[in-house]
C-alpha cells in the first residue's frame, strides 16, 4: 500500500510541476506579446526580437512577406526627413494562448488606437484585426515564425433596432 501511495504522491508532483511550467511559458508569452505591442509602431529593435528570421507573415491586406521587409519598412519609416507626429497604440484582447510543446499559438484581438493627432490635427480611427501567430522555442526564446492578421470590419448596426 505504501508503494501505491509514494506513486500517487510521485504522479501528483508531477502533474504539478508541469502545470506550474504551463503555466509559466503562457506568462513569458503573454509578457512577450505586450513588450512587442508597447513598441511595435516605432520600435525596430523589438521587431527584430519578436518575429524569427524564417517568419512567413500574411497581412491584413493578403500579402505574404518575412521579416526582413518588415524591418526594412521600419527603417524606412526611421529615415523619412519628415516624420508624422500621429502615433497608434496597439493592445491585445482576448488572448488565447495554446502551448504544444516548444510550440504556441497566441490568438487575440489587436486593438489600434490613435495615440495622438498629426501635424494637420488629424487623428486616425480605431481599428481592430484578428491576429493568430506561432511560436517556437528556440534557444531558450520564443519568437514568431508564422503570423496571420484579418482585419475586422466596423460593426454595422441593424436595420431592425
Amino acid at each position: 500500500m505504501a508503494l501505491v501511495n509514494n506513486g500517487i504522491k510521485a504522479l501528483a508532483l508531477v502533474i504539478l510541476c508541469a502545470s506550474n511550467a504551463f503555466a509559466s511559458e503562457q506568462k513569458d508569452l503573454n509578457t512577450l506579446l505586450d513588450q512587442f505591442l508597447a513598441g511595435a509602431s516605432n520600435d525596430i529593435e523589438v521587431h527584430k526580437r519578436f518575429w524569427a528570421d524564417d517568419l512567413i507573415y500574411t497581412s491584413s491586406s493578403g500579402q505574404r512577406f518575412g521579416k526582413q521587409k518588415i524591418i526594412q519598412g521600419m527603417q524606412e519609416a526611421e529615415n523619412e526627413t519628415e516624420k508624422a507626429t500621429a502615433s497608434v497604440d496597439y493592445r491585445a484582447e482576448d488572448t488565447d494562448i495554446r502551448l504544444f510543446g516548444d510550440t504556441a499559438v497566441i490568438a487575440f484581438r489587436l486593438v489600434a488606437e490613435p495615440g495622438s493627432v498629426d501635424a494637420g490635427g488629424k487623428q486616425t480611427e480605431k481599428t481592430e484585426f484578428f491576429n493568430t501567430g506561432t511560436f517556437v522555442k528556440r534557444d531558450g526564446k520564443w519568437q514568431a515564425v508564422a503570423w496571420q492578421a484579418t482585419k475586422i470590419p466596423p460593426a454595422t448596426p441593424s436595420s431592425g433596432d
